[in-house]
């Protein structure tokens, strides 16, 4: 098959290769993590405002959108892009103050929305288009640093952890009928990679509070709340054989405090952690069981235990029929041997699984990088295609859905049956799983009240 308008966006790239490359490498330079991205916010949005687009922008936090309208009535597709970096102090470019790279791609996510906006604004491309196209630039996919987006919650700049709920929830995405992301990943050939899904989580705060004495001298008159941890700990690691293989759960806590010196016992130590898996009633099912243990730590030791779950990511179901078109535009513009179908699910997660619970949406993923997934090893090793490639296909991939009068994409819409029916439908299951309050309270002489879960 031979797309009319294929080389009139090869053209596009060509024109704005230049422009985002250069951005790919100054959002490598300048990299910061979730609900701070303002370097890469401004410099996108600079290039767009360049472009002649009117920007509404989230103002409290990074990111924004923009509409292409076709000025032809069809389904508005979605083409996002992700704004943060990870943490790896190792990573010899990592910031030196905050330990903040883009050990992830999405420095290149973001400069090809430069080429996308660019393709698809050209006269040549628009009027063969119905419909609209929105391009949106997301904070915060990463879910990291959680005990500094409580900290958000609780003064009401945001209400949820990631950058795509949170946009569902301030309604960006109202309008939309279906979402494309195309994340960066490790290769050196021209590789497009179409996958079933990923996991999603629920996020975990938890904080141990004993009480302090002298570690040498009068250990027995403290209770270690660093030992309590260490409990619960071990009884999550007791409980891993009794998750199913197909639920694909993951539980990583991390210890973020573990006590104030080393000579006292430790009468406070916080806890981060994920429980994740492959759908909403898994994540649900395993979280208990880790809650349950996460309060026996307390129990075993005398100390308490406070709670603070939060809805993290829902599970990725990428739409098998955006999946298709994606993989033929992809297989046209640059070859059927780049484009290589994953019949796997991934148990990472990403907020993209969000928003396929109201729309159909992928997350495929581009080649061009090099070393592993957040460590101190990767680097962009080509950016001709992390991010050129990727946009050149995300751009055909709009023009696929929206040619015709937008038949493939209204098919797709049609054809979609969402896991929810609204977003308010969508916002009370997740909300459904948050928690927060104390798992073991004492009531007296040896006995003591114990709660993990609603």
């Amino acid at each position: 098959m031979k797309y009319e308008w294929a080389d009139a966006v090869k053209r596009a790239m060509d024109e704005y290769r230049a422009e985002m490359l250069s951005a790919e490498r100054d959002i490598w330079e300048h990299p910061q993590t979730g609900f701070k991205e303002w370097y890469a916010n401004d410099l996108l949005k600079n290039a767009f405002q360049k472009m002649g687009y009117e920007l509404t922008e989230a103002g409290d936090i990074p990111g924004f959108y923009f509409d292409i309208d076709t000025g032809r009535e069809g389904p508005t597709v979605c083409v996002m892009g992700e704004l943060d970096s990870v943490i790896c102090p190792q990573h010899p470019e990592a910031d030196s103050a905050t330990g903040a790279v883009h050990a992830c791609g999405h420095n290149c996510q973001s400069a090809a929305l430069i080429g996308v906006a660019g393709a698809l604004s050209k006269p040549e491309i628009l009027e063969k288009l119905s419909g609209k196209i929105r391009i949106m630039a997301v904070p915060a996919e990463e879910l990291l640093e959680l005990g500094y987006r409580a900290k958000l919650r609780r003064e009401g700049r945001i209400k949820y952890m990631g950058g795509k709920v949170e946009f569902i929830s301030r309604g960006y995405f109202d309008g939309v009928d279906m979402a494309i992301l195309v994340h960066t990943m490790v290769g050196d050939k021209p590789v497009i990679a179409i996958t079933k899904g990923n996991n999603g989580c629920v996020v975990k705060n938890i904080t141990y509070t004993g009480k302090a004495s002298h570690a040498g001298g009068a250990p027995e008159s403290g209770i270690n709340a660093l030992y309590a941890a260490q409990v619960g700990i071990t009884a999550i690691n007791a409980l891993r054989e009794t998750f199913k293989d197909s639920d694909h759960i993951r539980v990583h806590p991390i210890i973020t405090e573990g006590g104030a010196m080393v000579n006292a016992i430790p009468a406070r130590v916080t806890l981060e952690s994920y429980v994740r898996g492959a759908s909403f009633d898994a994540i649900k099912e395993a979280n208990r069981k880790v809650n349950r243990a996460i309060a026996a730590g307390a129990l075993a030791m005398g100390a308490q235990v406070e709670i603070e779950d939060l809805p993290g990511y829902m599970p990725l179901n990428n739409d098998e029929a955006l999946n298709g078109i994606y993989a033929e535009v992809s297989a046209e513009l640059l070859g059927e041997e780049a484009v290589y179908v994953v019949d796997e699910w991934g148990s990472g997660s990403t907020d993209v699984g969000d928003v396929s619970c109201i729309m159909p949406a992928i997350q495929p993923c581009c080649s061009g990088a090099k070393g592993t997934g957040h460590g101190a090893d990767y680097y962009i090793e080509n950016a001709e295609l992390a991010v050129v490639n990727s946009a050149m296909t995300q751009a055909g991939a709009v023009c696929a859905l929206l040619e015709n009068g937008a038949q493939r994409a209204r098919t797709v819409k049609d054809n979609s049956r969402p896991r929810y029916a609204s977003v308010k439908e969508f916002l009370e299951a997740i909300d459904s799983l948050a928690l927060e309050g104390e798992a073991v309270s004492y009531v007296g002489d040896g006995a003591a009240q114990v709660r993990w879960t609603r």
